[in-house]
């Protein structure tokens, strides 16, 4: 009997930890289960974010996954910004060059390429699952270069066959107009050389912001060359506070592109 109460008592918490749970506090769809999300839906929340990154090399000093773990931070303070948004899980696996024979990042060890059209149908079906559960305005927001033109084609695509039925898909080109955070770094003394266009002072600066500890500061150098190290630009003079006023900027340029496509004040 005293064992039996023993082993009740230990349970209880247990029990009523799980029965007082409460839906936490974050935007990413894939930490929810689907009553919260079918919930959230219910009471408004009809705006969703389809963040797209890619799995690419950058450099001897960047991880793979470098555009993750910016488009995931960019998305989240949006979706906090706008109210009522969640976020998708970012899409990873983009284009990234030729597989047989390599070509652009594909000749780094670890990069994962699809071809654009593979990477066109994930966009639509990721959308066209999104409206069949009641969301109602989706933005396709892409941390890298090959990704902009074929969200534009998906988006303009779903929005011409949607429009009767109120459903929006748009293509927030404006989160990658990187030129905002070149202009700046250019008005604090820095060249276009050493901006670069890849793993250089911009792309190094900004994971310093948001992600450190995915920055392997023992092998920065400066860059040799996209076919050599597959670094351009110099990232020795990169630094967290650059990183932070390029992520505002960014940040303010995608917010704002959204509000005004939305129609928002």
């Amino acid at each position: 009997m005293l064992r039996d109460l023993y082993f009740f008592a230990l349970a209880l918490p247990i029990a009523s930890g799980l029965s007082f749970s409460q839906t936490p506090d974050t935007v990413f769809l894939e930490e929810l289960t689907w009553t919260e999300v079918d919930s959230a839906i219910d009471s408004g929340t009809t705006t969703i974010i389809v963040p797209t990154a890619g799995t690419e090399q950058n450099g001897p000093h960047m991880v793979l996954g470098k555009h993750k773990y910016r488009i995931n931070a960019g998305s989240e303070r949006i979706a906090r910004s706008l109210g009522n948004t969640l976020v998708a899980p970012a899409i990873t696996y983009v284009p990234e060059g030729d597989i047989d024979p390599p070509s652009g990042h594909m000749r780094f060890a670890g990069t994962i390429s699809i071809p654009q059209e593979v990477f066109e149908s994930v966009l639509e079906h990721t959308a066209r699952s999104l409206k069949r559960h009641g969301f109602t305005d989706i933005l396709f927001i892409g941390d890298s270069g090959p990704n902009q033109r074929p969200q534009e084609s998906i988006a303009k695509k779903l929005s011409q066959e949607w429009s009767k039925e109120g459903i929006n898909v748009f293509h927030i080109s404006d989160w990658y107009k990187i030129g905002v955070f070149d202009d700046y770094l250019i008005s604090q003394g820095a060249t276009y050389e050493q901006i670069g266009n890849h793993a250089g002072l911009r792309d190094t600066s900004l994971l310093l912001a948001i992600a450190p500890n995915h920055v392997r500061t023992s092998n920065i150098s400066p860059g040799q060359g996209a076919d050599v190290d597959g670094v351009s630009g110099d990232p020795t003079i990169a630094s967290a506070e650059y990183g932070r006023i390029g992520f505002d900027l960014i940040f303010n340029a995608a917010l704002n592109q959204i509000k005004e496509l939305m129609e928002l004040e």
